[in-house]
């Protein structure tokens, strides 16, 4: 981890809550293909005053400390700590943005998000891909109206790892019994290339973000500079949505995120406030 510091905020505009105002044809193009890019979402000076706290938090709470050499592969795609807004007031004012949750709202065509749960994914220096995946597998919900923010806390140029997508994933029925590993990687990877699937690789320039839907696959190729990618996601969820069922690999989440929730019922818990509503 002594890779990873921070450094002072300079001053500027901070502004979480502003509306950010999407094209009217954006929220179709995120029904269509599973995913939007959206440029200067966040200002510079918005990203400095909160970056330096989000890395200081995840250098604080991380818990793992392999060599690289040593690790699996998906221990190498990134350093990831979940829930920081548990940790820091300032923390918290960035994940329960209006500015955000309200984009997840009219891209879904929902009245209301709340919060799943946010995750620091930072990818270290020579760090490795993240493999394809589908972010849903692990969640135990009854609806697809699920969405994750990726905010990148540097530009994020193709040599740093920034996310990729298959265009129009969301709507496929394989690879969806597999985590995140190897297995994925390849298996999906082949799937696309033999359904001959569009992936869209793009840098981002600072203050863009995307969001993915929940069954998109996506992935990350390797950091190959010698700087961290550092990136804070934000899991929105339809504010009415209800927990279902959960299958083996999903009962970790429901009792970490959605404590004392069961199936059917709404996730109204103190760990899952409603962000935004219309």
């Amino acid at each position: 981890m002594n890779t990873i510091s921070s450094a002072p905020a300079p001053a500027g505009e901070v502004d979480v809550d502003r509306p950010y105002e999407l094209d009217p044809a954006t929220p179709a193009r995120f029904e269509r293909d599973g995913f939007v890019r959206l440029p200067g979402v966040l200002t510079p000076a918005t990203i400095a005053h909160f970056e330096p706290e989000i890395t200081a938090k995840l250098i604080e709470l991380n818990t793992m400390h392999l060599p690289m050499s040593e690790r699996a592969t998906s221990q190498k795609a990134f350093l990831q700590v979940t829930n920081l807004w548990q940790h820091s007031d300032l923390v918290r004012r960035f994940v329960l943005s209006q500015k955000l949750g309200r984009i997840a709202a009219e891209l879904m065509g929902v009245d209301g998000v709340r919060l799943y749960h946010d995750q620091a994914l930072y990818k270290e220096p020579d760090g490795g891909i993240t493999p394809w995946h589908a972010d849903q597998y692990y969640w135990p919900l009854n609806s697809d109206r699920t969405c994750t923010v990726w905010v990148p806390l540097q530009p994020t140029p193709a040599t740093m790892g920034p996310l990729e997508f298959a265009v129009g994933s969301q709507n496929v029925d394989f690879g969806r019994d597999l985590p995140i590993s190897d297995e994925s990687e390849a298996t999906v990877q082949k799937a696309l290339r033999e359904r001959d699937f569009e992936v869209s690789a793009e840098p981002y320039d600072l203050g863009d973000v995307s969001y993915h839907s929940g069954w998109t696959f996506h992935r990350a190729g390797p950091n190959t500079t010698q700087s961290p990618r550092r990136v804070m996601t934000i899991i929105f969820i339809d504010a009415d949505i209800t927990v279902a069922p959960p299958a083996d690999h999903q009962r970790a989440d429901l009792d970490a995120f959605m404590p004392g929730i069961e199936p059917g019922q709404v996730p109204d818990t103190p760990l899952n406030p409603v962000i935004y509503r219309r």
